[in-house]
């Protein structure tokens, strides 16, 4: 059944602009680019990397930020983001659904990049041998995010503030100082780290010389799956869409704040990866240590120091603490939408007096310090930092499929709704470029049930039926969620969200 807006419960968003399209291209920015992290990943590639995230970006980031383009600049008045996408092309139950993924995804992802940032902390004190203690990296997570959480309910205008400059001062300042390092070592001459590959999966040999590889050398699945874990480096480019209607003009600069973040994630992922390949050899690219061994080795050839890497680390943990707080606001704010909208008990409509989410914010700090325990209680850390974002990635392309369906799905139901930004070709291109992103998420999430090769798995039966599992289960809470809602729920409290008239499929 289809569904209006009811125009009486527009709330007031006039004294609520606080986004320029530079503000928020940046936020999306960071959210995308969380921190440095992925860079040693990429780089442990050598010149393959050029062909795996360029074809990341040919089939999954340039598709998702056109898509995002036209739902958010279509759906400018409105907050939720995927929750309003989803739920105006196909019912408000698949809405709900999809934002719970897009909450769940990054609830489970936090402790992730926390633990990154404890690292950082680690190099920065000069003990790089807390970066392997479970009680250190557990203990910091739930610091670090009790404080990220204090930070976010403070008010959008704070978060905003130290978002950004996290992501400016930590992350893309010191990779700007990583490509500089870089530039600085071919030009005196050094060797370039990936002229000393000898690895078949990275350089030939022709005529009794080696030389680099430019496109991947596949001879399993370990290749196929680093390709499928790379689409989605650059994933979260719609996560800030929630705040699109905090934008003046939002029909014309959310497709800016799109090309903004879009450009700015690729320049990082490539550039920053490409220097540490050219300063390291191939050998000593480590994916936990790659980063800081970088400037370290930079810094000391070049200008005979090695103080700025403790100063750079202390910036990258920033840069981390940052992304991870970008990442806290957008989904919950989508969230409470959902929650004003009848989904979810009264109890998550609450705000504070600066109209943050506050008990959403409760609940998914007392889920993020339980994953953080995660930590203490395992032996390796390396293995954490692997088994967390597994659980988590299956659950994000479940939502890309839907929000790529959704545009397609809107350009026939809703032909005149206006929209300040159109994927180009009529729809034919929508088709072209919903379907190229759906064939790389759909690529994602099968690739996404063979056992990373940083986990040692015994029995991958096992490894697929939790992950399977995984999937099932969290899909179906929001569905029974929805099924047990009540029609107390909507509303309560005073809340006046713009939402569907009738939510019912």
């Amino acid at each position: 059944m289809r569904r209006n807006i009811d125009e009486s419960q527009q709330p007031d968003i006039s004294n609520r602009k606080i986004f320029s399209a530079s503000a928020l291209g940046f936020l999306t920015a960071a959210t995308i680019v969380t921190s440095l992290r992925n860079l040693p990943m990429m780089a442990q590639e050598e010149m393959t990397m050029f062909f795996y995230i360029g074809i990341s970006a040919l089939l999954f980031l340039i598709p998702a930020g056109l898509v995002a383009a036209e739902l958010g600049s279509a759906f400018s008045d409105r907050t939720g983001g995927v929750y309003t996408w989803v739920g105006e092309a196909f019912t408000p139950k698949m809405g709900f659904v999809a934002i719970w993924l897009q909450w769940v995804e990054c609830v489970v992802w936090y402790p992730t990049e926390l633990g990154f940032a404890a690292a950082a902390i680690a190099y920065a004190l000069g003990e790089q041998n807390l970066a392997s203690n479970t009680y250190y990296i557990g203990g910091f997570c739930i610091v670090a995010y009790l404080i990220a959480t204090a930070v976010a309910l403070s008010g959008t205008r704070f978060l905003v503030v130290v978002t950004k400059y996290g992501f400016l001062v930590g992350t893309l300042m010191p990779c700007l100082i990583l490509i500089a390092l870089a530039v600085g070592w071919v030009v005196m001459g050094n060797p370039l780290g990936w002229e000393t590959a000898t690895d078949p999966a990275v350089a030939v040999r022709e005529d009794g010389q080696v030389h680099p590889r430019w496109f991947p050398h596949i001879t399993g699945l370990g290749a196929v799956a680093f390709l499928g874990g790379i689409l989605l480096s650059f994933a979260g480019i719609e996560a800030q869409a929630s705040h699109v209607s905090e934008m003046p003009n939002a029909r014309r600069g959310y497709p800016v704040v799109i090309g903004i973040a879009a450009a700015v994630s690729f320049l990082i992922f490539t550039l920053g990866a490409l220097a540490i390949s050219a300063i390291l050899p191939y050998q000593q690219i480590s994916i936990e240590t790659g980063l800081f061994t970088a400037f370290g080795q930079g810094f000391s050839q070049l200008l005979g120091i090695g103080w700025p890497v403790q100063i750079l680390a202390g910036l990258i943990a920033y840069g981390a603490l940052g992304g991870a707080l970008a990442w806290l606001a957008g989904p919950s704010r989508g969230l409470l939408a959902t929650a004003q909208d009848g989904m979810l008990p009264p109890w998550f409509q609450r705000e504070n007096a600066r109209g943050v989410q506050k008990n959403i914010l409760y609940a998914q700090c007392l889920i993020v310090l339980l994953i953080s325990s995660i930590y203490i209680l395992v032996d390796n850390v390396s293995t954490a930092f692997v088994l967390i974002p597994v659980m988590a990635i299956s659950l994000y392309i479940i939502m890309y499929l839907m929000m790529f369906a959704a545009v397609i799905r809107l350009r026939y139901t809703q032909p005149d709704l206006p929209r300040g930004f159109k994927i180009p070709g009529g729809i034919t291109g929508v088709w072209i470029t919903a379907g190229t992103g759906v064939v790389a998420v759909s690529f994602a999430l099968l690739v996404s049930f063979f056992p990373p090769q940083q986990l040692s798995v015994s029995d991958p039966r096992l490894y697929v039926a939790l992950v399977f599992s995984g999937i099932v289960i969290t899909v179906t809470i929001p569905l029974f969620i929805f099924y047990w809602r009540k029609p107390s729920w909507r509303n309560e409290g005073g809340h006046k969200q713009q939402s569907f008239s009738d939510i019912n499929e």
